[in-house]
Parts: C-alpha cells; structure tokens; sequence
C-alpha cells in the first residue's frame, strides 16, 4: 500500500508508514522494503523478498515520490533525462510499476469489465463466433486501457449466479445470455454495476446490442421459398440449459430460454408455419452431424432444404448428407448462419466451397458493447446499437431437383 504515497500530488513521508526513526529492533515496514546497499530489496519477516515501491525507486533516484509517478504515468512535466534515470533506478531494483491494486482502492475501480459467455468456458473458444465477438471488445477495452475478465456461466459453476455476482469489476457484457441469469443480473443492479447485453432478451436496465436473429432468418427462408423448396426443417442451437437433443415440440418451443434460438426459429416460421426443427445440444460440427443423420435415415423422406441455425451446425448436416449418399444443394440444400470459415476435411468430396449462409458483423458487435460499457463508466450515455447480417448465396443451395413449384 506504499505506492499511495507515490500518486502525483502526494508529497512528503506518511506518518506510520515512511517514518524511519522507529526502534532499532522494531523496523517500520518501510524500512523493511527499502533496498540494502547493493540495491536488492530487503526480505520480509517471513525471509521472502518484499515487493519495490514507488517510494524506494524516488528515494534512489534523488526525486520526490510525485516525480517518480509522473515518470511511470508518462505525464506531466519531467524531463527526459529525469525519466530515463528513474525508469532505470527502478530496473536495477525489479520495479515494474504501481501496484494496480492499490491504484484500484484509489479509484474505486477494478479496471476490470467482465465478459459472461452463454456456454461452458470449455465450450465457448470452440465457437469462432465468441471469439471474433470478443476481438472486438478487446480492441476498444484495451484501448481505453481495461483489462476483461471471462466470467463463469452460470452453466459452468455449482454455485450457480456466485461467479457472476462476486466477481471484481467496474460493468459486464453479456453475450447471448437468456432469461436464466436474470436473479444474478438484478444483484449487478443493486452492486450499481453496469450491464450490456449482446442478443439477449429484454434486460432491465441492461444496454442492448441487437442482432436482427429474427428477420435474417425470413430472409433466408424467403430465398429458399423462392427457389421452390417447401419441406424445410430447422437444426437450432440449444432450446435452454438442459441441451436437449431432438425433435422440437410445441411445448418445448414455448419453454424455451434461449434468445438467439427462439428468435432465428421464428423468422423461419413467418415463411414456413409448420416447418419441423430439431434442437442440437451446442454449436459445433459434430451436433450437425448427429442432427442430420436423424433426418436422413434410410426409409425417411428428407427436407428438400435445412436452416441450420449456425455455420458449424451447417457443415454437419452437410457431412450427415453426403454419408447418406445425398448430393449438395442437388438433393437437399443448407443455409447456415454466422460467416465464418469452417474446415472441414469431409466436404472436400464434394464441389462446395462455400456456404451460403448470413454473415453476422462479430467484431462490430463486441466494439460496440464495449464502446457502452466504458461509456456507463464515465457516466455518459451510452448508445444502443443494432446490427443487420447479410444473407451470402455459397454453393449449398439450389432448386430442389424433382419437385414441383407449388
């Protein structure tokens, strides 16, 4: 806690702390840190080395506390050679800079704006879709100098929204989270900690960054409509956090917590009513697989077409078809969601090459999330923002080949 001496302003030892005139055998705990003669930090009572301060690194170089900060800062008005000289006093004793815990008491801030992911965090980096969403947070929290914290879902932790509420952190980003977590998001609002959510539902006082899940579903459905396809079934995301695989009942639909799921499964009902879905256990290649390997089995009629609610579950159930001895787009067509580039060693034996699929604006999203939270911080309004995907015609769809236009 010495280096709360060192802020610019402070002048002059503390009482209690700097002082030096304490008993030979009771050395204050300044005295205890300063360096020896060779420059070394003294040890602790314990015999371990003690962190440097701020204030032994002013007292070596031959400046005030307040000047040393001002070097370290980079503001200010010291010279040069005055900087270049503390910075080196400060090597030679293995000083790195302020404690950025003390400088967090000071603030009263973390410095810390903490990301909650929809998904295990053993899951969550599988999903290109994460990563990119978080790229763009990094690049404007790290610019504003806030470090991110990855928050546990509730998923991931037996102590439920515990993670979520005990964590140090100045605001937090939700991405993708559903009703569930509302008990722990209503204790952020009593802690006056700021909430921006990325396609989430309706969240009381939380800043939403949109994503048009609904009416980019329609716009795929509207072009497989116009292609002359009529039997279309849905391979979603996860309905809730039970990740039940299977048919998708009506029942099941209304029950369902997911946001994202129940918003692209509704854009595809405004054009197809009475279209089956199938829910997937998570977004990956392997569950498009096993999703479609249930819709083509010998001795049942396939979809003419299938949404597949992301990229990852697209090239499984295009894997799925071409095990069945089924060809792409020419005798089942697939549209994705997300656009990303997915490898997939399976559809090399095939012509595809890309997929059509709507492509969503990942790092704009997560910039502009953290372009909310910081401004909350600094007690600015900040903007909610919605974004538009864009529907991308790859070599996964086409015609459906013997069968009538209605």
């Amino acid at each position: 806690m010495d280096d709360t001496a060192s802020d610019p302003g402070a002048s002059g030892p503390r009482p209690g702390v700097d002082r030096t005139d304490g008993p030979d055998d009771a050395p204050t705990a300044d005295a205890a840190r300063r360096p020896d003669a060779a420059g070394a930090p003294r040890a602790s009572r314990s015999g371990r080395p003690t962190r440097p301060t701020l204030a032994a690194v002013a007292r070596a170089a031959g400046v005030a506390p307040s000047t040393a900060s001002l070097a370290f800062s980079g503001t200010g008005p010291v010279s040069e050679d005055t900087r270049q000289r503390i910075l080196a006093v400060a090597a030679e004793l293995g000083y790195d800079g302020p404690d950025p815990r003390a400088r967090s008491l000071r603030r009263g801030r973390s410095g810390v704006i903490g990301v909650v992911l929809d998904d295990r965090l053993s899951d969550a980096f599988r999903d290109p879709v994460n990563v990119l969403t978080l790229d763009g947070i990094a690049e404007v929290a790290g610019a504003a100098g806030v470090s991110l914290l990855l928050v546990r879902s509730p998923l991931d932790d037996e102590r439920g929204m515990a993670p979520l509420v005990d964590a140090p952190m100045d605001a937090v980003i939700l991405i993708g989270c559903n009703v569930r977590i509302d008990p722990a998001v209503a204790v952020l609002r009593r802690r006056s900690i700021p909430v921006v959510a990325i396609e989430a539902d309706a969240i009381e006082g939380a800043v939403p960054v949109h994503l048009d899940n609904r009416d980019a579903s329609r716009r795929a459905a509207a072009f497989l409509h116009d292609l002359g396809h009529r039997q279309v079934t849905v391979v979603t995301l996860p309905l809730d956090s039970a990740r039940e695989r299977g048919p998708v009942s009506a029942e099941r639909e209304r029950a369902s917590s997911a946001f994202t799921t129940t918003e692209r499964l509704r854009g595809v009902r405004d054009v197809y009513p009475d279209a089956p879905a199938i829910a997937s256990a998570g977004s990956s290649v392997e569950e498009g697989r096993i999703a479609g390997a249930a819709l083509f089995t010998p001795g049942v009629e396939p979809p003419t077409a299938v949404v597949a609610q992301s990229d990852l579950l697209a090239v499984g159930v295009i894997s799925a078809a071409l095990d069945a001895g089924l060809r792409v787009p020419e005798d089942v067509s697939v549209v994705g969601f997300d656009g990303i580039h997915v490898d997939d060693s399976l559809l090399y034996r095939s012509p595809i090459r890309q997929l059509t699929t709507l492509v969503q604006p990942f790092v704009p999203k997560g910039e502009a999330a953290a372009r909310a939270a910081l401004a909350m911080l600094e007690g600015e309004s900040p903007e909610p923002a919605s974004f538009r995907s864009e529907l991308r015609i790859g070599d996964t769809t086409g015609p459906p080949s013997g069968r009538q236009r209605d």
